[in-house]
């Protein structure tokens, strides 16, 4: 249940002190509106995610040992793709998914699929571009052992991808971060109906234009700690990581003495 008056919707809060504790009751009284948003979002951005991430890590890992005329060519547009404008990928996915485009026919205009297709299409690139460089890294000390072996190019880059998989766990969120901050393609693909497709990024837009500050503040309150979340948890894993091939390291020490 919204919380009653003074701090309901049509109500003009111009105090930011008062806007901010009304936009922490919401959160901390588990306002269902607020709330259902957020795990909308979670959702779109987490499914996304999964399939940009699968993707991603296969393409990068064959891109990290692969040499082929042009390669540099294709690095030079997965880097640019980084860039990619969010707005941009709203409308290309906007007109294959429209009634008169080529995916037309699976009826997923303004709808969840939508956004998850428009957000799998920006992820995508980051997860390559980054996979690709921390294969590629690993295949300068590990490669041509792997090759002596007899492991298969792409056989060798998944498991130096697989060798470097705390690595790449920080890759997947900081993709996952990239996917649940972007408002530009989730919007114009999702249409930001309530109920159905509106996710915190554009219920923010939305309520800020409306003037209900408490919702938008709560929604950026809670967009922010996923964020702050993400990269504490990506510094948690690089530590542990560090520490971790610090004492493998310090472990093989007196066997090479030995040797």
């Amino acid at each position: 249940m919204r919380l009653a008056a003074p701090f309901s919707i049509g109500f003009n809060v111009n105090d930011l002190v008062d806007s901010g504790r009304a936009a922490l009751a919401l959160i901390t009284l588990f306002d269902p509106a607020l709330w259902t948003i957020v795990a909308r979002s979670l959702a779109v951005s987490a499914t996304a995610c999964a399939i940009a991430y699968v993707m991603g890590v296969a393409a990068g890992a064959w891109l990290g040992v692969a040499r082929f005329r042009g390669r540099g060519v294709v690095l030079t547009v997965i880097n640019t793709l980084l860039a990619l404008p969010s707005v941009l990928v709203g409308l290309l996915v906007y007109l294959l998914l429209s009634r008169s485009g080529p995916l037309g026919f699976l009826g997923w205009m303004f709808s969840f699929q939508a956004m998850v297709v428009a957000q799998v299409l920006l992820v995508v690139p980051v997860v390559m571009a980054l996979t690709r460089q921390v294969v590629e890294d690993a295949d300068l000390q590990h490669g041509e052992q792997l090759t002596s072996l007899g492991a298969e190019r792409f056989m060798r880059g998944l498991l130096l991808a697989w060798d470097e998989r705390y690595a790449l766990l920080t890759v997947l969120m900081a993709a996952f971060g990239r996917a649940i901050s972007e408002v530009g393609a989730v919007m114009i693909v999702g249409g930001n109906i309530d109920g159905f497709t509106r996710v915190m990024t554009t219920a923010i837009a939305l309520e800020t234009s409306k003037g209900d500050l408490p919702l938008a503040l709560g929604l950026g309150i809670v967009l922010l700690g996923v964020v702050l979340l993400l990269n504490a948890l990506i510094s948690v894993v690089r530590a542990w990581r560090e520490r971790v091939d610090g004492v493998t390291s310090t472990a093989t020490r007196p066997m090479v003495a030995a040797i």
